[in-house]
């Protein structure tokens, strides 16, 4: 698969853009991890074009983790093709990628992200406002559409074809399901389906195994897929789904699992402090599949989300490394 020029290679898996998660340290985690490429926090356009520091830090990228997106929102043309300018000349990204998804009040209430399926005339001026603003790939993220009464992805991904978007990413729900209920592919599959589309289709939804990532491929037929909140405390899942395409079993460890948990925890303490960088990462903690199964284990998951240092947390992991090494 490609989008432009860059060679994604065969089923490629993708890391999704989330805020407050996929900062530069997890998406260099899951690149190594076999993501084979991995999109930015959400990056507001209108704090972009008033330089606010806080948002500029996030077009922070290095070449390990290349190819990488930069994805940003908003709901002004002008201020999103500003925004694309200063991104593509502060970071150099591979794309820039659109939000037309985020189902948040905060983003979609406003007006921007999955706000914009209730103007497809805006939203389509926005795509190519951005489109026309930068020398790199843009690529754009949706819903099927704002309700189960307005499923309008069919006709969008062909206007958004037309204002010149490289690739299509659709998460199978609408806005007012917002994480709730099954991701519906069946809608994603028609649109890999129609004969007038030819840029490539990323499906997004409900993807925490091999096993649904290969049926997203074979029965419905993407480009692509995304993944969002399974990577949560289990950035081995991009290796576990490449490796299952070959025919290869999961050689990672639990041993080597938790030790890649805890190597979140030092890089996101390195990159802010010890108090907030173990706060952030907690919903990586709180969430890894190598804690699930093992019995009584509620006070010490309890225990753990509490730590606040280094040293109380890491004492913690290693007593229950035992544990995880048993029932994993």
């Amino acid at each position: 698969m490609q989008i432009g020029t860059i060679d994604l290679g065969p089923r490629p898996v993708l890391l999704a853009p989330m805020e407050d998660v996929t900062d530069i340290g997890f998406r260099l985690l899951c690149r190594r991890m076999g993501a084979a490429m991995v999109y930015s926090e959400f990056v507001a356009a209108d704090a972009l074009v008033r330089y606010v520091k806080p948002t500029l830090a996030k077009l922070k990228v290095c070449d390990e983790e290349r190819p990488v997106a930069i994805q940003i929102y908003g709901k002004d043309p002008v201020a999103m093709a500003d925004a694309a300018q200063i991104v593509y000349e502060q970071a150099r990204p591979d794309v820039i990628d659109i939000n037309f998804g985020c189902p948040v009040k905060r983003v979609a209430g406003k007006g921007a992200g999955a706000g914009l399926l209730q103007n497809v005339p805006l939203l389509l001026d926005i795509a190519r406002a951005v489109v026309q603003a930068v020398p790199i790939p843009v690529t754009a993220k949706t819903r099927l559409g704002w309700d189960m009464n307005h499923l309008i992805i069919s006709t969008l991904a062909e206007q958004l074809q037309d204002t010149g978007i490289s690739a299509l990413t659709i998460h199978g729900r609408t806005r007012s399901q917002m994480y709730t209920g099954e991701a519906d592919w069946t809608l994603i599959g028609q649109v890999k389906a129609n004969p007038r589309m030819h840029i490539p289709i990323i499906g997004n939804g409900d993807i925490n195994s091999a096993e649904r990532a290969r049926a997203a491929f074979e029965r419905y037929g993407v480009d692509a897929v995304m993944i969002g909140r399974a990577t949560f405390g289990r950035p081995w899942i991009f290796r576990e789904i490449r490796n299952a395409e070959v025919g290869l079993a999961d050689e990672l460890t639990p041993d080597v699992k938790l030790d890649i948990l805890k190597q979140q925890v030092i890089e996101s303490v390195s990159r802010i402090d010890e108090k907030r960088g173990i706060l952030h990462i907690r919903r990586h903690l709180a969430a890894t599949p190598l804690f699930k199964g093992i019995p009584d284990f509620r006070s010490r998951r309890i225990a753990i989300l509490r730590a606040e240092t280094l040293t109380e947390l890491f004492a913690m992991l290693e007593e229950v490394r035992p544990l995880v090494r048993e029932h994993h």
